[in-house]
């Protein structure tokens, strides 16, 4: 028997949408957060250098190599312009994903409410589910050519049970980037009921046509109750590596550090080094600002060749969703009949949401090149009409 809290944990689509796309090279590649863009050539540098490295082949220290803490605490500083203490405020992750349920384990315990926004990535809620709590929602609304959060159900959403909200910014799928409104509003929340706020930020700077980037542990009273998920996967573009951290009060660490030391054990050790010299990096060297602006290129050509199509264009981000209910279809017959009738292939997003799901598939524009997405509207078309 298998345990019971697994029951309602749901698939995540992705997996099998690449499965069916085989290695068909005409398919447009939208559904899996990948990018072509090139890793900053610093890393490759340090790591090809840490790999003959003895100290690098260690389980030691197990919460992360020291330089590495230390530039996280830096680069949290240039963004929040709070203090954090690397030895005893900071831990390195396998990853952001790890990060994202050591997070949960740490400070939620099973019975408790987490509020998440709606739609919302499917592996947020479901490492929820995991732990034995469980998701509230909160939905975006679309209105105007963008997402906003709505903050009347926020403020209905807190109950006796909820213990933390649960936000990325900017949101996947839909793209949503919360503004200074939304976020007072969060931090208000958070300080009246006395809940921690888990801020996914792995794509935290990827912000498109001039918007500002907040983070919530800069703004009164919450750094002391928010906990930082990172990654250099998004903006640094270092997926194979596999490095994350987690940031937060020295209360919400320590217990953090415990679950990451039985979940995992250390980090990898022969890829730390490297993200820690991109992280003190210069904008230039890192490419952050020039990938963002290839993005927002890509994301522009997606919206003008489905101007005729309900999609409101990604604030931030990787992904945006294309309305299929509209057309009378769910996320699954539109994804099967994009990849089949226009070779594209997107994930249905029916788990990724309670309101905002079976009439979404998302559409990530971060692994094709401006030159292959132009002839996707007659692609979409030819599929879904």
């Amino acid at each position: 028997m298998i345990a019971s809290r697994l029951k309602t944990v749901t698939g995540i689509g992705l997996d099998r949408v690449a499965a069916a796309v085989g290695a068909d090279p005409d398919v447009l590649r939208l559904e899996n957060l990948d990018t072509d863009i090139p890793v900053p050539g610093i890393a490759l540098e340090e790591t090809r250098r840490a790999i003959i490295d003895d100290d690098c082949n260690s389980w030691l220290p197990l919460t992360g190599r020291m330089e590495l803490r230390g530039a996280v605490a830096r680069h949290l500083k240039a963004h929040t312009g709070c203090t954090y203490d690397p030895a005893s405020q900071v831990v390195i992750t396998c990853g952001g994903q790890e990060g994202l349920l050591n997070s949960l384990l740490a400070l939620v315990d099973p019975g408790n409410q987490v509020i998440i926004t709606d739609p919302t990535y499917a592996g947020m809620i479901n490492r929820i589910r995991l732990v034995g709590a469980e998701p509230v929602f909160v939905p975006f609304r679309s209105g105007a050519g963008e997402w906003r959060l709505d903050l009347d159900r926020l403020a209905d959403a807190v109950s006796e049970k909820t213990r933390a909200v649960f936000i990325m910014n900017p949101s996947m799928p839909s793209g949503a980037v919360l503004n200074a409104e939304e976020w007072q509003v969060v931090a208000d929340l958070c300080a009246r009921h006395d809940l921690w706020l888990i801020y996914n930020a792995a794509m935290e700077r990827i912000v498109y046509d001039g918007r500002d980037v907040i983070h919530p542990a800069s703004l009164k009273g919450m750094a002391e109750r928010t906990v930082t998920i990172g990654s250099a996967s998004k903006e640094f573009r270092m997926i194979g590596w596999k490095v994350g951290w987690v940031a937060g009060p020295a209360t919400a660490i320590e217990a953090l550090a415990t679950v990451h030391v039985y979940n995992t054990a250390d980090p990898v050790g022969i890829t730390q080094t490297a993200v820690a010299v991109v992280l003190d990096a210069s904008e230039e060297q890192s490419g952050v600002v020039a990938a963002v602006e290839e993005w927002q290129r890509r994301r522009d050509v997606i919206m003008e060749e489905l101007s005729d199509f309900e999609i409101v264009p990604a604030a931030g981000g990787w992904s945006m969703l294309l309305n299929v209910g509209e057309l009378g279809l769910t996320s699954l017959d539109a994804s099967e009949r994009l990849l089949t009738h226009g070779k594209i292939a997107a994930t249905y997003m029916r788990d990724w949401g309670r309101e905002n799901a079976d009439q979404f598939v998302r559409l990530v524009f971060s692994n094709e090149p401006v030159e292959r997405l132009a002839g996707i509207g007659e692609r979409v078309r030819a599929a879904l009409r």
